[in-house]
This record gives C-alpha cells, structure tokens and sequence, in this order.
C-alpha cells in the first residue's frame, strides 16, 4: 500500500504520538534511510499567525547546530502546503527529529517511582544538554518535566526547544502579548520580572526541576500563573526535606544555592551544578566558601598571632591589675620586667610569718567552702534535670498536627492536584476506568475525603479514563488511515491490523469498513483492524447470464462498473445470451472501468424461390394442350 501522506518526497506520516499546545508529533519513517522519525507539524490553525511560525522556525534552528547525547537530534525541516479555503492554501512547517522511546520526567513524578539518586542522576543529564547549549550560545526558557524524556536505558533527552533563544537575544522574554514566557512554576525571577534572561535562567529552572524530583511538587504553587510567578519573585521556598523527610541535607544546600532570587547569587554555570551535585551525592553539604578563590583565602587574616615579647604590655604598680599568690620569690635581676613583676608581688605579701601563715590558712578554707557550694550547686542542678528527663520520657509525645484531605472528586486532574498541593499534601495521580465519570475528572482519592492525614502525606488521586467498554466510532468510512487512527486514539482505541479489498466508489487508500464494525462495544485500549479500499473492483461472472441479468450485476453497489453491448449472431447459442466479457471474471479492475459485454442474437430471416411441382405432371404447353381432342386418330377404325 502506497503512503498517504509523505512530505518532502521522503518522510512517511504514520500515526500520531503526542499533541502539544503549539504542535502534534507524528511517528514517521524516513524513507530514504529506512529509519523512524518524530516528525513534529505546527497546527494548522496556528501556521496562520506569524508569531508561531516564528516561534517554530527558531526552535529548528536552535537545535539544528546542537550535537550531544542528552538533546533530541533534528534532522531535517521544511513546509507543507494544505489546503484552508476552497482558493488558499495554507504553508505548515514540520521539523523531523530523532525518534525517542521512554517516558517524560512529568509521568515518573506522577507515578511516585523516583527516589533521590534517580533524581540527582537524571538533573545530571539535563545540565550536561544546558551546558553544550550555553557554550553554543542557546538558552532554552522551558525547562520543566514534560521536556525531559528518559529512555528505557536510563538516558536523558531534553527537547522541545521552541521558545529558545540566542543568548544575545535573550533579552526578548516577553510575547507580542505581553505574556511571560515559559511555564509558571519554573519560571526564573527574571523572567517573571520580564528581564533580561540568561544561562544561569535555565539553571534556576533546572533547580526547580530538580526540586520537584525529589519532593513530588514544585517549589511553588498556586492559584494562577500569575500568583505562582509572584512567589518566585517575592517568596523563598521551602526545603525539599519538609514535603520528603528523605531528602538530605547536602541536597537541601543545592537546592538553596540552585533557587537563589539574585540570579549573582546562584550556579554561574551547569558545571558548577553539576559539581555540587556530585558532592552531595557523597553527603558533602553545599557551602559558598568552599568556591572562594585562593587568592582571597590568602588574604584572610588568621585569628591567632604570635605577639613579641616586647610588645606585652606590663602592668604598674598604679593600676592595680591582680597579681599571683603563690608566685615563689624569685631573686631580683635589675632590668627583667618578670623580676619587676616579682617584686610587686612581694610587696603585697604579709611583713611576718605568722600572719602570713594565718592568711593562707583563711584562704584556704575560703576556697574549700566555695568548691563545696559549687558541688551542691551541681548536684541540685543535675537533680533537676533528671527530674525533669524522667518526666518528659514518661509523658506522652506531642501527636504531629494533621490535616483534612480536600473533596476533590468531578475536579479537573490539574484543578484536583492544585487542591492538595494547596493543602500541603503530594499528590500521586493514577489513571483507571469509570462507568459514570468522565474522562480526565477526578473519581476519588486515597485517603479518602475528610480522612486526618499528616502534613506533606502522599495522596492517591484517582483520574478517570472513562468507561472500559468504548463503542467503536462512526464516520471512519472514507478516512484517511492516519485520520481513521487519531480518530481512534481520541476515544482511547487503537488501530491494528491494516488490510485492503476491493471497493467500487471508496478512493485508494480509505476506510472502508472496520472490525469490530463502528458501533460494536469493545474494552478501551483495544485495536481496531482498518479494512482499507485498494481503488479496484473485482469482475462478476457474466457469461451464461441473459443481457438483463448481465447489466443488472454490473449495476450492484458492489461493482458500480460501465458497460457497454455488443451482438453477435451465433447459431447455437440462444438469442440474449451473453457470450463473452472484456474482463475476465473474478480479475479486479480499476474503478470505472468499462465492461464490454457480447450478446447473442437470431438470425435473420430471408424469403427463397418456390420449386416446381414433381410426379407424372405434365409441363405446361400450348394452348389446349391436354384437352381431349374431337377429331379421330388416323388410325382409328
């Protein structure tokens, strides 16, 4: 079977894979290379505004010229020219891009599945990307988790460059709108501000990317966009760890540095990031002044130096400064200021020996009452505190404050998990069948609504698929192939085996029926065979069969061909007989074709001469011939 759509002469449309707020992505095949493609389209109701179609050019050429392992590769872009009004045509541009299976960051926070080596190992892979891309010169402006793929083999792929920039460009962050670009929970202060935006940009919404790995939300979230963009502006978030007591606190330290307001005070590069990372894989917490150059280092003072001798300043006899006791004499030396030092003690020493005798002795017991007082002061202190040691260990600990699960049921799954962010829960958003709800609402949470939870608890959301049995849709007859298959995947079927018959009015190449057939009742998820018309129709069998039986055969809806008579005379064939066909019978023949159909027919009739009469029947003579004569024969008596 032919291809119904390929552009360029090259690239086969299959069917479509992902749909986003500017294009749908189609899994294609290069032809030429034998290989599959992501082929990304730009809607067709946006490739009439200017603004986009710029937008979409950029991103092709932004990653036309990248080349690194952790950024989808874009092969090849051109235009599409589709028809809009019955006299115009409309020119779509479609990028041709690596084909990447996995998953997006934004399904495994979803699913609950990261933990924090996972984290740190994927946030590695986008800043090596944003590193290749700054030293090319490209900001991206949309880091978040639904750019981010992960390959089954563990490999990161960033994509989706379409609002990037030139660095030297970047100061355009605003629309023709006056609309903020970029997704509000990972926009940079910057950004939110409508500043001028740079490398260290994207490394503020890779933190934020990182944080939601680790703590199952995003560091801020809100009512609105415009809230959410206030608070990266205006609010410090909190730490990881008070929504994911798992995270430690080496990460909490890289996160504060990765979410700093003044972009000055941040990562200055993704090498640097991803060098704190690394260490705090190994539990070594963040600290600014590790980075610190060595030759500020040097010029640090140390606290303690090493003061002359000379420099010591000696205490006079005037200024009363105290002087040891017990200082034994030591014999003057004239000139040393430790023998002036002596001497002064010597001068506050009793004159006799006695009395010199009774004031050690008072002394003495002086200091003995005071070691005494400080021991009962001690044992009254120590006392108490096990006292009081004992009676918080017998008293009961202080329950953790807890907090209603919202009603969220019939929200929006957005609407819904903006609810238990809003009240300090994680949502895990979970997808399965519902009879009665409608696909993409909310049925129920676990915990159910009203249950007393602890702050930051992980909740099951439950979001509806809609009902497990799907009927078959209608209107399939006629499509395209990839028409007939969104139309499928839009009600949660798949297409599955493709094959063709012949058919007398359906085009090459659509749909002419389905199995299960449109209408039937089949579990969501399931396939449906595509039966589609290879623009022939096969021949009935028509000789033997009168004239009228004949045109009527040819006349069915399911041959649908032209005809045309012929006669012919055959003497043994009976008359209105067809008696041969242009087309051998159950050979297929292209649509429209003229069947020529040779009919028998009498003979004609034609008047022959009478004969004469035969027997003793005299011919004809003159007249009176044959009369009895009345004169006698000569020999009669």
């Amino acid at each position: 079977m032919t291809a119904e759509r390929v552009l360029n002469g090259r690239y086969e449309v299959l069917h479509l894979i992902g749909r986003g707020g500017m294009a749908d992505v189609h899994l294609g095949r290069d032809i030429r290379l034998g290989r599959s493609v992501a082929i990304k389209v730009l809607r067709k109701d946006l490739a009439r505004d200017p603004l986009f179609q710029s937008r979409f050019r950029r991103e092709a050429q932004a990653v036309a010229g990248l080349n690194n392992p952790n950024i989808v590769a874009v092969y090849d872009t051109g235009e599409e020219e589709i028809p809009d009004r019955p006299d115009h045509e409309v020119r779509v541009p479609f990028i041709v891009m690596e084909y990447v299976e996995g998953r997006t960051l934004r399904d495994l926070v979803r699913s609950g599945e990261l933990n924090e080596q996972d984290a740190v190992r994927y946030l590695a892979g986008v800043l090596s990307a944003l590193e290749y891309s700054h030293r090319a010169g490209i900001v991206h402006r949309d880091i978040k988790p639904a750019n981010v793929m992960v390959t089954p083999e563990g490999r990161v792929k960033v994509m989706d460059f379409g609002i990037a920039r030139a660095i030297a460009d970047s100061a355009a962050t605003m629309t023709q709108t006056q609309a903020v670009v970029g997704t509000a929970q990972y926009l940079s202060p910057e950004q939110a501000r409508g500043e001028t935006v740079d490398a260290r940009s994207d490394l503020y919404s890779a933190g934020c990317l990182l944080y939601e790995l680790v703590a199952g939300r995003p560091p801020f979230v809100g009512d609105s966009p415009v809230s959410v963009a206030y608070q990266h502006v205006r609010e410090e978030p909190k730490p990881a760890s008070s929504f994911n007591p798992q995270v430690s606190p080496a990460l909490d330290s890289v996160l504060a540095k990765a979410l700093a307001k003044d972009r000055e005070d941040r990562f200055q590069d993704a090498a640097s990031f991803a060098a704190a990372l690394e260490d705090a894989r190994r539990g070594k917490v963040f600290s600014d002044t590790g980075s610190l150059p060595t030759q500020a280092l040097s010029t640090v003072e140390p606290a303690t130096r090493m003061v002359p001798a000379a420099a010591l300043p000696i205490p006079s006899e005037e200024d009363g400064s105290p002087s040891t006791r017990t200082m034994e004499r030591v014999p003057p030396s004239g000139t040393s200021p430790l023998a002036s030092l002596t001497h002064r003690n010597e001068d506050l020493l009793p004159a006799h020996g006695e009395d010199y005798d009774d004031a050690a002795h008072r002394n003495s017991r002086r200091r003995a009452w005071i070691v005494v007082s400080v021991l009962a002061a001690l044992l009254v202190v120590l006392a108490a505190g096990y006292a009081l040691l004992y009676s918080v260990g017998r008293s009961e600990p202080e329950a953790p404050p807890r907090i209603e699960v919202p009603a969220v049921s019939s929200m929006t799954e957005a609407d819904g998990v903006a609810t238990l962010y809003g009240a300090d829960l994680i949502p895990i958003v979970e997808e399965r069948f519902h009879a009665t709800t409608e696909p993409g609402l909310v049925i129920d949470t676990d915990p159910a609504a009203g249950a007393q939870v602890e702050a930051n608890s992980r909740v099951t959301i439950s979001v509806s698929k809609g009902p497990a049995n799907i009927a078959v849709p209608g209107g399939l007859a006629n499509l395209t192939e990839s028409s007939a298959r969104e139309a499928l995947e839009a009600v949660g079927l798949k297409a599955g085996e493709v094959s063709e018959t012949p058919s007398p009015d359906v085009p090459q190449g659509r749909v002419v029926s389905t199995d299960p057939q449109s209408g039937q009742s089949v579990p969501s998820g399931s396939a449906v065979n595509l039966v589609l018309s290879n623009g022939r129709v096969s021949v009935p069998q028509l000789t033997g069969l009168t004239r009228a039986e004949a045109e009527a055969a040819l006349a069915d809806p399911s041959v649908k061909l032209p005809f045309r008579v012929e006669l012919a005379e055959d003497e043994d064939a009976e008359p209105g007989k067809v008696l041969e066909q242009s087309a051998p019978p159950a050979s297929e023949v292209n649509q429209g074709t003229e069947i020529v159909l040779t009919v028998s027919r009498a003979p004609e009739q034609t008047e022959e001469p009478t004969s004469p009469p035969s027997g003793p029947e005299t011919a004809p003579g003159p007249p009176g011939a044959g009369k009895p004569s009345d004169k006698p024969k000569p020999n009669d008596p």
